[in-house]
């Protein structure tokens, strides 16, 4: 992941994303760099528009807190409240799939 975070921070700081600049960040965050690691993350980010992809990535959000209705028994509204949990967890998982293609 650091590898991802470093990419990302060269790119915030309008630095070319490349394998000397890549090692340079790993290296100042105390981590001994990867040749391979690097080589395939400069290799998989130069077919990527950065911007692109970080726009159209998935930012998870918490869902506003539902008020229960007063006619809605207690029983019926806990089996709800675990359909709303499998949804989000589905989503954070959809989202993490569509990053993972993305950084390789």
């Amino acid at each position: 992941m650091e590898y991802v975070y470093a990419a990302l921070l060269l790119h915030k700081l309008d630095k070319k994303v490349d394998e000397e600049n890549l090692k340079k960040v790993i290296k100042a965050a105390g981590v001994e760099p990867d040749e391979i690691k690097v080589k395939a993350l400069v290799s998989a980010l130069g077919e990527i528009n950065i911007d692109e992809a970080l726009k159209s990535a998935f930012i998870p959000t918490i869902a506003p807190a539902v008020a229960p209705t007063p006619t809605a028994p207690p029983e019926k509204e806990k089996p709800l409240e675990k359909k709303e949990e499998k949804k989000e967890e589905k989503k954070e998982e959809e989202s993490l799939e569509g990053l993972s293609t993305l950084f390789g």
